[in-house]
């Protein structure tokens, strides 16, 4: 997929679905990931040709929680918006409550704010907003019945595992489409690997 917006990019030309003729098309591409690219680039997951074919104009997009002093300006607005919605007198935010907003850590970026203040706007009923308490973290699972495994067993695995992906990928490594991507390593990192378990690439 990668090589075909690739080509749609470089040479402005599609094929449809079912279609044998090539067709031009002049279009502008806006992409967006919440990926870093050139982490992905590195691993050898993502086209470097294709990254600075995208990366004409970058415009990088902070996480909430990098941005604290937006989130009262925000939450005015969302608390203004979802009063109008309701046909309700848009409640008071408090100091209090603005830096308990700018305290928490917002995974979910701007829609989760939004989602907090619909909801607390909804629960007010003509008194004081009252948000949500941050979700505890999930606790972690309980290890007395997981399975221990010698040196001896990870390094058969891992055997097992390069071996499977080096069959899969034709002995290819390196590109979007090697083992080293199939095993979320790098390339390098792989290569050495092989010649450490002294595996033959395919």
């Amino acid at each position: 997929m990668q090589a075909k917006l690739l080509r749609v990019l470089q040479e402005q030309e599609i094929e449809r679905v079912g279609d044998t003729r090539t067709r031009k098309v002049n279009v502008r591409i806006l992409a967006a990931t919440n990926r870093d690219l050139r982490a992905e680039v590195a691993a050898g997951r993502f086209r470097q040709d294709l990254f600075y074919r995208l990366s004409v104009f970058p415009i990088e997009s902070p996480p909430l929680r990098e941005r604290r002093d937006d989130i009262p300006t925000l939450a005015e607005h969302f608390i203004r918006t979802a009063a109008k919605r309701m046909n309700r007198r848009p409640p008071k935010l408090s100091a209090a409550a603005a830096r308990e907003l700018a305290a928490q850590h917002w995974p979910g970026n701007v829609r989760e704010l939004q989602n907090a203040i619909e909801r607390a706007v909804i629960l007010a009923q003509n008194g004081p907003l009252v948000f949500d308490a941050p979700a505890a973290p999930s606790p972690k699972p309980a290890l007395e019945n997981a399975t221990v495994f010698t040196r001896t067993d990870l390094k058969q695995r891992e055997r097992e595992s390069i071996t499977a992906a080096l069959a899969q990928t034709a002995g290819k490594i390196f590109g979007p489409d090697g083992a080293a991507a199939l095993l979320h390593m790098k390339p390098t990192t792989l290569a050495s690997r092989i010649k450490a378990l002294g595996l033959r690439r395919m």
